[in-house]
C-alpha cells in the first residue's frame, strides 16, 4: 500500500452548533445589570492601576509579559461589545493594537527576547490567539486573520525543536480554539497538522482516566499538573473539539466519563469539583478556585457547541448560577481564590485547609493567593452570555437557531437571508417562565432548537402564532426533560413562544451524612451573617475599593437539618422577591426557603467549619432559617448534617 493511500483527510468536521458574533447578542433586564456591575467593579478597572495589567510586558510596560493580559482581555473584550460601552471598547482596542505592533516576522508574538523562546511556555500563546479571535468577531479588524495565522505557522515550526511542556502540555488542547477559528476562515491541511502534532505532544487525560490515581484528595502539600483543579476544568472540552479532527466516537464523549469520576471523587454541590489547588475531594471545607469555574463554564459553552449534547448546558447553567457569583462580592470589586461550600469564616489561617494554597486563599480581595484570578475573572459573566444563543447552517436550506441557556437577552440575526429577532423575556433562574418573542419577515423558514434541562419536570412549550388577518394560533407541546427540542417551521411575522420549567425541591446527599437544597438550577444556603474587616490597606494597590477583607461571622451557623425534613419538600416554604438591581447578594435574593432546622454542637477547625460535627446531638428546639440561592451568599451553611431525631 502506498503512503499516500493512508493519509488522513486532514479536514475538521462541523460543530452541532456554532457561536454567534458577540455583537450580535444584547443582554437585558437582571444580566445586564450583572455584566454592569462586572464594568464597575474590578473587571473593568485592572489595566487603570494593576501594575500586571497597566504596565506589562505585552504593551511596552515592565511587568508580567504571560497570561495575565491575555487572561483579562479574553473577559474584557466581549464586556465591552455586551454593553456597547464605547469606553471599554477603546481601552480594550488599545492593548490589541499595541500587541498587534509587537508580532515579530517570523509570527512570535509573545513578549519575550528570541534568546528566551526556547523557555517560554506557549500556554500563553494559546490564550492569546483565542483572544484575538475573540477581538475579531467583536469588530471584523482584517488585521487578525493573518496575525493568527502566521502565529499559527511560527508555533508549528517552534514545537518541532521545543517539545511542549509544563502549562502548555497541559493545556495544549486550548489551540484548538485558535486552530478552528482560522480553519473556518482558511481551510488548510496545515493547521490540521499541527493540531495532531499538538496532540501528540500534550498530556493525554482519556488515558490517565482510563486507570485514574487521584480517586483521593491530593496529598496536602504536594502540587501536580496533572490534579490541578484549572488544568482539569480545561481539559473537559479538550476531546470534544478534538473529535471534529479525528471523527473517534470516543474523543467526542470523553468529557463525560472524565467528569463523572471528578464529581464521584470530588464533586461539589455547587456544581463543580473541589480543588485548592489540587483535586481535593468532596468535604464540603475545601476549596474551589475561581480560575476552575470561569474555565469550566467555558468547557461547558465549548461542549454543548461541539455536541450539542443538552446536558453540557444543565451544567453551564449549575456552575453560572451557583459557584460563579458566589466567588465574588456583590458589588465584583473583590473575589475569592477558594470559595467554600461551607464558609462560615474567611479570616487569615494559622494552618489552612487548603492543600496547597496559602492562609488568605478565601479572603475577598484584589489578588488573594495568587493574581492568576484576578486577570481571568473577567470571563465567565460575559461568555455565559454570549452563550445563550446559538446556530448552524444546514445543507437543506433550512438554518438552526438554538437557545441553550436561559437569561434575559436579545438577538438579532438573519435565517436563509431574512432577519431575525428574537427577544428573550426572563428572570430565570428566580422564576420558571421564559418567553421567547420573534419576529422576522413572513415566510422565514428556520428550525428554532430549545434546550430543555433534564432537571425539570412536566415542562409545557406553547408557541403562539400571529397571522396578518387571522385569529392568532396557539399550540401546546410536552417536550422531553433532557432534550433539545427542535420547532421546525415556516414562521409568521411575530410569534411568542412561552416555555416553563417546573422545578422542584431536592435534597441532595452528600457524604458522611450531610445534605443540601436544590431546586432547579439553584442550591441553596443559610446566609451566616457577616462583618467586614478591611485588611492589608498598608499595601501599595490594595486601596478601597480594590481592597482586601476578611469577613466574620456575625451569627449562629451550627444547624442541622432531621431526616425526615428531607424526605419530602411539602414542609419547605418558598417566597418570591422582586428581581432587583443586584440580585446575587443577601439583600438582594428573589427567591427565599425556609426550612425547620435545629442548632447543635459544631466547633470551628483552624478558621474553619469541621468537615462534619463529632456530635448530632440537638442543642435546642427547632427554628425557622430562611435559606437563599447559594451565588447570593458570602457566608454560608450549605450542607447539613442529617440528625436522626
Amino acid at each position: 500500500m502506498e503512503i499516500n493511500e493512508i493519509k488522513p483527510s486532514f479536514v475538521i468536521q462541523p460543530a452541532a452548533y456554532d457561536f454567534f458574533p458577540v455583537k450580535a447578542i444584547r443582554p437585558t433586564g437582571w444580566l445586564r445589570r450583572q455584566l454592569r456591575i462586572q464594568a464597575d467593579g474590578l473587571s473593568g478597572h485592572l489595566d487603570q492601576f494593576w501594575p500586571d495589567i497597566a504596565d506589562s510586558r505585552w504593551i511596552g510596560g515592565s511587568h508580567e509579559g504571560w497570561e495575565r493580559v491575555p487572561y483579562w482581555l479574553d473577559g474584557f473584550i466581549p464586556l465591552a461589545w455586551l454593553l456597547d460601552d464605547a469606553d471599554l471598547k477603546s481601552r480594550a482596542g488599545r492593548y490589541i493594537e499595541q500587541i498587534l505592533l509587537r508580532q515579530e516576522d517570523d509570527g512570535w508574538i509573545c513578549p519575550c527576547s528570541r534568546e528566551e523562546r526556547a523557555a517560554y511556555d506557549v500556554w500563553a500563546l494559546f490564550l492569546i490567539l483565542k483572544t484575538l479571535t475573540v477581538y475579531a468577531d467583536a469588530t471584523d479588524d482584517p488585521r487578525i486573520e493573518p496575525a493568527v495565522e502566521k502565529a499559527l505557522l511560527n508555533l508549528d515550526r517552534h514545537i518541532d525543536g521545543h517539545t511542549l511542556f509544563g502549562w502548555g502540555q497541559t493545556r495544549w488542547y486550548e489551540a484548538l480554539i485558535s486552530i478552528i477559528w482560522l480553519y473556518r476562515r482558511r481551510p488548510a491541511a496545515w493547521l490540521v497538522q499541527l493540531a495532531v502534532k499538538l496532540h501528540s505532544q500534550g498530556a493525554d487525560y482519556p488515558a490517565l482516566f482510563d486507570n485514574w490515581p487521584y480517586q483521593q484528595p491530593e496529598e496536602a502539600g504536594r502540587w501536580n499538573f496533572l490534579t490541578h483543579v484549572v488544568n482539569q476544568a480545561m481539559m473537559l472540552k479538550g476531546w470534544s473539539l478534538y473529535s471534529l479532527i479525528s471523527s473517534r466516537e470516543d474523543d467526542r464523549t470523553a468529557a463525560r466519563r472524565m467528569l463523572d469520576l471528578l464529581d464521584r471523587y470530588h464533586g461539589q454541590v455547587h456544581g463543580l469539583f473541589s480543588g485548592d489547588e489540587c483535586l481535593a475531594g468532596t468535604s464540603p471545607i475545601r476549596g474551589t478556585e475561581l480560575c476552575a469555574v470561569v474555565e469550566f463554564m467555558y468547557s461547558m459553552e465549548q461542549l454543548l457547541a461541539a455536541t450539542g449534547d443538552p446536558y453540557w448546558g444543565d451544567r453551564l447553567e449549575h456552575a453560572a448560577f451557583n459557584a460563579l457569583p458566589a466567588a465574588f462580592d456583590p458589588s465584583m470589586w473583590t473575589h475569592q481564590y477558594d470559595q467554600q461550600v461551607n464558609q462560615i469564616n474567611c479570616s487569615t489561617q494559622a494552618r489552612p485547609v487548603f492543600g496547597t494554597n496559602g492562609p488568605q486563599a478565601n479572603l475577598f480581595g484584589l489578588e488573594p493567593n495568587y493574581g492568576c484570578c484576578t486577570a481571568n475573572l473577567s470571563q465567565g459573566w460575559p461568555k455565559f452570555a454570549r452563550s445563550l444563543f446559538m446556530r448552524r447552517d444546514r445543507t437543506d436550506d433550512c438554518p438552526v437557531l438554538a437557545v441553550v441557556a436561559y437569561a434575559p437577552a436579545e438577538l438579532t440575526t438573519e435565517a436563509g437571508g431574512k432577519p431575525v429577532h428574537i427577544r428573550m423575556q426572563t428572570d430565570y433562574p428566580f422564576r420558571e417562565e421564559i418567553i421567547l418573542e420573534i419576529e422576522t419577515s413572513p415566510d422565514c423558514r428556520f428550525a428554532l432548537d430549545l434546550r430543555i434541562p433534564g432537571w425539570t419536570e412536566a415542562p409545557l412549550l406553547t408557541v403562539r402564532t400571529e397571522s396578518s388577518g387571522s385569529m392568532p394560533a396557539e399550540e401546546k407541546l410536552r417536550p422531553a426533560a433532557g432534550s433539545m427540542y427542535r420547532l421546525e417551521r415556516r414562521w409568521a411575522a411575530h410569534s411568542t413562544i412561552v416555555l416553563r420549567l417546573p422545578a422542584r425541591a431536592v435534597w441532595l446527599e452528600r457524604p458522611n451524612q450531610m445534605a443540601a437544597l436544590t431546586r432547579g438550577p439553584l442550591v441553596y444556603a443559610w446566609p451566616v451573617g457577616e462583618q467586614w474587616q478591611p485588611i492589608n490597606q498598608d499595601l501599595p494597590g490594595h486601596e478601597m475599593p480594590h481592597g482586601d477583607y476578611e469577613v466574620l461571622p456575625a451569627g449562629r451557623w451550627q444547624y442541622g437539618v432531621s431526616r425526615e425534613l428531607t424526605a419530602g419538600s411539602e414542609r419547605i416554604k418558598w417566597e418570591e422577591r422582586p428581581v432587583g438591581e443586584c440580585p446575587f447578594s443577601p439583600d438582594g435574593a428573589p427567591l427565599t426557603a425556609t426550612i425547620q432546622a435545629r442548632p447543635i454542637d459544631w466547633p470551628v477547625i483552624d478558621g474553619s467549619a469541621a468537615p462534619q460535627p463529632p456530635d448530632r446531638t440537638p442543642a435546642g428546639p427547632p427554628e425557622a432559617l430562611r435559606l437563599i440561592p447559594y451565588g447570593c451568599t458570602n457566608l454560608r451553611l450549605t450542607e447539613w448534617p442529617l440528625l436522626d431525631n
